[in-house]
């Protein structure tokens, strides 16, 4: 892998992308066969996620894809309020335990999981590729790749239906803008990650006893508010974390 990072830093991210999806895919019908919700999904995930940090770690790229503290105050970044209120989402309707206990574990387990290897190979390994040309661009990219990486959801024997996959879809773009402004302004994932992470896991305990399309839509619609407001007032008040170090 080494090798193909130093030859083609794009493809290296799309390969790490491609594993992460067909991993996932074909931990849904394994889930099934072993009887226990996300425990293949969470072995898979432990495993790449252990492989991406032995990789960055071995290669000294902790720096490069974010790995460490934010180079900007905690105050510039609003103390991090707006993300505080996106974790919150999944009660706006109320909590609810949707999972065994077995299966509560290991959803966490694997959420966790989750929230570092996809904000790495989004955020990290996706965005830094393309934003050596061109870092607007990259962004865009970053942003939309992640979002309709949802609509897998689809096919891969998730459950999910056509409508919830919308909002997820929808969803995951905006946060997706969001987390990679925040990566970009501070040059730290460990915000997003903590954040993304803290999102997945409120979800298992998400109650949708009577959550209507129109309150979907209404909480999307608020979600969407407060993200890209955040998003745009970052991208306002502070450069680049590239060129703060320049």
């Amino acid at each position: 892998m080494k090798k193909l990072y130093e030859k083609n830093e794009l493809a290296f991210a799309i390969i790490w992308i491609v594993i992460y999806c067909a991993l996932q895919s074909l931990a849904n019908p394994l889930n099934k066969i072993i009887g226990m919700e996300y425990a293949a999904s969470a072995v898979f995930c432990m495993l790449q996620a252990t492989a991406i940090f032995r990789f960055i770690r071995r290669n000294k790229l902790l720096k490069r894809y974010g790995l460490c503290k934010p180079s900007v105050s905690a105050r510039r970044f609003l103390y991090y309020v707006p993300l505080a209120i996106l974790i919150t989402r999944n009660f706006w309707n109320g909590a609810a335990l949707n999972l065994s206990l077995g299966g509560t574990g290991c959803y966490i387990a694997c959420m966790l999981c989750v929230g570092f290897v996809e904000e790495v190979i989004f955020r990290g390994f996706l965005f830094r590729a393309i934003a050596k040309d061109d870092a607007k661009t990259a962004i865009i990219i970053s942003s939309v790749t992640f979002g309709l990486g949802h609509l897998l959801n689809l096919v891969n024997g998730s459950g999910a239906g056509i409508v919830e996959n919308l909002f997820q879809v929808t969803g995951a773009v905006a946060i997706g803008f969001l987390f990679v402004v925040l990566f970009d302004r501070g040059g730290s994932l460990l915000p997003c990650i903590m954040t993304h992470s803290a999102i997945n896991i409120a979800s298992a305990f998400a109650d949708e006893t009577g959550l209507t399309i129109e309150k979907r839509i209404f909480f999307q619609l608020i979600l969407f508010v407060i993200t890209i407001a955040y998003a745009c007032i970052l991208t306002k008040t502070l450069p680049a974390a590239e060129q703060m170090r320049e």
